[in-house]
């Protein structure tokens, strides 16, 4: 039966890194590290697909290596606005703010560079304690498990999440390869895409250029008559001339936890969770992964601090790096949540309509994250 030290559930971004993180620090150089995942790669992942600078600054990415052959969709700017109000332009001058990625491309990429074994085409199917870690699927022993399997992670389950039960954000959205008359109909500037925030303040949508791709999608925090939202809004789309009318493709779902309120358990003897998993998806944008690449570091470097004993005590750091990180987390409504629900909209309403509001908060703070300085880089020694 084969042995590791630490086996991933999940190939995606927060897995890759993870493994990456470990195998080029000379301190945990040496690990044995597998990565399961239910699926082949290249595969197919739901995400609007964004990154910014301080991602590919965490992971090393040369950019020009990157876009041989792949998307790399440079951004330098956006068009906000409440949905059915004037819209509001934001230019950033210089190097790009951010760039547009396909997840088909972006996960294949980090899982083939960051040398762990593939355990691929293996779904995750249980977990068993033994005396010196755990055997999974009857097939593999591990002294830790690592849940990197997004927000319906089993490993998540296995030691407490509820699931479905949670109270989440759901998204629907597509990205397809426009044809030729697609592309001439299409108005969206590749170099800004276009956000949407909803009048009901439930969430927001996006119609996003990336060469010939276009991805557009929806998510709310209230998933009753999600498909209806995401009908409207692309109704809304094609009457104001910005996408095809002929989109067959279909609308894929995914779910995530924000944050701020998200209770997940992070780690449990010989248990650890990182992105989507543990709930990290920043609370006003949504976005996972940066916080999912984030949290993969600082498991590396908490792991790193273990020296083989993965005890629940040992990994209690990474709680306490994560917070450090990303702030407390909130059981309850905050101040601005506490508020009216009509004062909320009236004052959204009209500072959506403004150009320092949407540049500095929405776009700058909510969306680049850019007072966060990337994480330091790991490099073997």
């Amino acid at each position: 039966m084969p042995e590791y030290d630490v086996l991933i559930v999940g190939g995606g971004p927060a897995g890759s890194t993870l493994a990456w993180s470990l195998l080029n620090n000379s301190a945990t150089s040496d690990l044995k590290i597998a990565i399961l995942d239910k699926q082949a790669f290249p595969r197919q992942k739901v995400c609007a697909g964004w990154v910014t600078p301080a991602v590919m600054q965490a992971l090393a990415i040369d950019l020009d290596d990157y876009a041989d052959g792949r998307v790399l969709q440079k951004i330098h700017g956006f068009e906000i606005s409440m949905l059915g109000q004037k819209q509001v332009s934001s230019r950033f001058p210089g190097e790009p703010v951010s760039y547009g990625i396909r997840r088909f491309e972006f996960d294949d990429y980090l899982l083939k560079r960051c040398g762990a074994k593939l355990l691929l085409n293996q779904p995750f199917k249980k977990m068993e304690k033994t005396a010196n870690g755990w055997r999974v699927n009857e097939q593999y022993r591990t002294k830790l498990v690592v849940g990197a399997g997004g927000h319906y992670c089993p490993v998540a389950r296995a030691i407490g999440a509820k699931g479905v039960s949670e109270l989440a954000v759901v998204a629907q959205e597509v990205e397809f390869e426009m044809n030729e008359a697609q592309k001439q109909v299409c108005t969206i500037d590749a170099e800004k895409p276009e956000l949407f925030f909803t009048p009901d303040l439930m969430g927001y949508g996006w119609v996003f250029r990336k060469g010939d791709y276009l991805n557009i999608g929806l998510g709310r925090e209230d998933k009753s008559r999600l498909s209806g939202h995401v009908k409207a809004f692309c109704e809304y789309l094609v009457a104001e001339g910005k996408i095809p009318a002929d989109i067959t493709d279909k609308y894929n779902g995914h779910a995530y936890l924000l944050y701020n309120h998200a209770m997940r358990k992070m780690v449990d003897d010989g248990v650890l969770l990182i992105g989507d998993s543990a709930g990290l998806a920043y609370p006003q944008s949504g976005e996972g992964i940066r916080p999912a690449v984030e949290s993969a570091i600082l498991a590396a470097q908490t792991l790193g601090d273990c020296k083989g004993n993965y005890s629940r005590e040992n990994l209690e750091d990474y709680n306490e790096r994560m917070q450090q990180r990303f702030g407390q987390r909130q059981p309850g409504p905050d101040l601005m949540e506490r508020l009216p629900l009509w004062l909320k909209k009236a004052f959204a309403s009209q500072l959506m309509k403004t150009r320092w509001f949407t540049k500095n908060v929405v776009v700058d703070k909510w969306f680049l994250q850019s007072h966060q300085d990337a994480l330091t880089v790991v490099n073997k020694q």
